[in-house]
């Protein structure tokens, strides 16, 4: 079947449909999604967080080399195979997955090539995760007593690889800061032919302004030139305040050279404080004479997955104690690029399904929402009602502020937003699904009606009209694919099913 033609079938594919529940849920007691299942078909994948996309792709290949990589995409584009691309699996919506094609996995090309120590630039092969960028920067300079860092990282899960980064546009806590394009200053391209395509905002500029926010449908990102910053000092400043303060209070801190921060809202929907509260943290620059940071350990792994429990089972009880801990780090220095380290455990589904009692296996749904700042407070009131007549718990909920991307083909960063990101516990049954699904496009709505949006790839289930009213150029987008893919060599079910929907 021609890729054109499989781009007309392949949403109708319910691939979850033809499995046992146990598997197209993704919460078998012990299956973990970095591990696959033989099958007739090929091999089962499925995504690192929710385990809600369960794929069945041809081959996985992990290249060692970008001559290997190269091969590889020759390969699939003589065997008429699409081909799909994944780092640590952490994207949702079936963007790194799709069905029946050759999936090429980054996590074995890891290489730092060097740092320009003149001008704050660092190139690394796109398949090393953050940990190991760090720590690879940190060994060019180890006698150097002002380093450069990372500007900025996404949020949650720190095993999330470069390339995948840049193919999300991913945005941290940062203040004041666009999302990640902001800090690229080149990144090498493979085509769909296998050639190494060098991208800048010189150098071939449209492809840069595509690829990065281009969700893996470009090319394959092989390696990355990132911007970087000297490290600082700061103070973490937290302070438990209403909804109505959160804008004006982390703006004041942009303004007055805070470099980090942003809130955390109460979870607990059956409090009058629920999604109107909260703990909202930033971090303030301090003096050379200061302190030196204390080295003080992340979270440990138990006390995250106590957190969890708690926010599963008791969630005053649980935002009341995370609250606590916050105060209690109040005034602390740190570093800024450690300071941006979180504590995730991809292993919490196995935990919470089998600590908890509940009817049916769970997961954890992400999705961004964004609003005009002014109308934050208008919009969690309205998000609020939402979820309490959808009667999904809220398990964990974050606020950033966000600058607008003036440079991506497709920015979802559109304005000075306010992002508001949800967790939500999903039951992985059909109707806990639609119930979901339900709950997110009224969300989608309720943005929409203030000038807001969503983020487009953690799901599949927003609608047209919702998609277009929040993504106008996607049609030019696609125009955009096959322009420089023509043959329609990368693909995701993500796109296959956008790719439906809009035509």
């Amino acid at each position: 079947m021609e890729r054109r033609e499989f781009l007309k079938s392949a949403s109708t594919l319910t691939v979850a449909t033809q499995l046992p529940w146990f598997v197209a849920s993704g919460c078998a007691s012990r299956m973990r999604s970095e591990r696959v299942a033989e099958h007739v078909s090929g091999i089962l994948v499925n995504d690192a967080h929710a385990a809600m996309n369960p794929t069945w792709v041809r081959t996985i290949e992990k290249p060692k080399t970008l001559l290997d990589l190269q091969q590889h995409i020759k390969d699939a584009a003589s065997q008429n195979l699409s081909v799909s691309i994944a780092g640590g699996r952490h994207a949702l919506g079936g963007q790194q997955f799709a069905t029946d094609a050759m999936l090429i996995d980054t996590t074995q090309l890891t290489r730092v090539f060097g740092l320009d120590p003149n001008n704050g630039l660092v190139k690394v092969e796109a398949g090393i995760r953050w940990p190991e960028l760090m720590e690879g920067i940190a060994k060019f300079q180890q006698d150097e007593p002002n380093p450069w860092v990372i500007r900025q990282k996404q949020g949650g899960s720190d095993e999330i690889c470069i390339g995948g980064t840049l193919s999300a546009n991913a945005h941290g806590r940062g203040l004041g800061m666009k999302p990640i394009v902001d800090d690229v200053e080149f990144f090498e391209l493979i085509n769909a032919k296998g050639a190494l395509v060098f991208c800048s905002r010189t150098q071939n500029p449209e492809l840069f302004t595509l690829a990065i926010g281009g969700y893996g449908l470009f090319g394959v990102i092989y390696a990355v030139g990132l911007r970087l910053m000297r490290r600082e000092k700061l103070r973490r400043v937290v302070q438990v305040v209403d909804i109505a303060e959160v804008v004006p209070l982390l703006e004041k801190a942009t303004a007055e050279g805070c470099k980090y921060g942003d809130f955390q809202y109460d979870i607990d929907e059956n409090s009058p404080s629920f999604m109107k509260s909260g703990i909202c943290t930033w971090y303030a620059p301090v003096r050379e004479t200061d302190a030196l940071p204390a080295e003080r350990e992340q979270l440990s792994k138990d006390k995250w997955l106590n957190f969890l429990y708690l926010a599963c089972t008791d969630r005053r009880k649980g935002f009341d104690a995370y609250t606590k801990m916050f105060q209690s780090i109040d005034g602390e220095i740190v570093w800024s690029d450690t300071s941006q380290m979180s504590t995730y455990h991809k292993g919490y589904r196995d935990f919470i399904n089998a600590k908890i009692e509940f009817d049916s296996p769970v997961s954890l749904m992400l999705s961004e929402l964004y609003v005009p700042r002014e109308q934050l407070p208008e919009f969690m009131a309205k998000a609020a009602d939402v979820l309490r007549a959808g009667g999904i718990p809220n398990i964990y909920g974050t606020i950033r502020m966000i600058e607008k991307d003036d440079e991506t083909f497709l920015p979802w960063a559109k304005e000075n937003y306010a992002c508001v990101i949800f967790n939500l516990l999903v039951t992985n049954t059909a109707p806990g699904k639609s119930k979901a699904a339900d709950t997110f496009r009224e969300l989608i709505d309720a943005s929409i009606a203030l000038g807001g949006s969503y983020y487009l790839t953690y799901h599949k289930w927003a609608h047209k009209d919702q998609v277009l009213a929040c993504y106008p150029k996607m049609p030019a987008f696609f125009e955009k694919k096959a322009k420089y893919d023509p043959s329609l060599v990368f693909q995701s079910d993500w796109y296959r099913h956008q790719h439906e929907l809009l035509s």
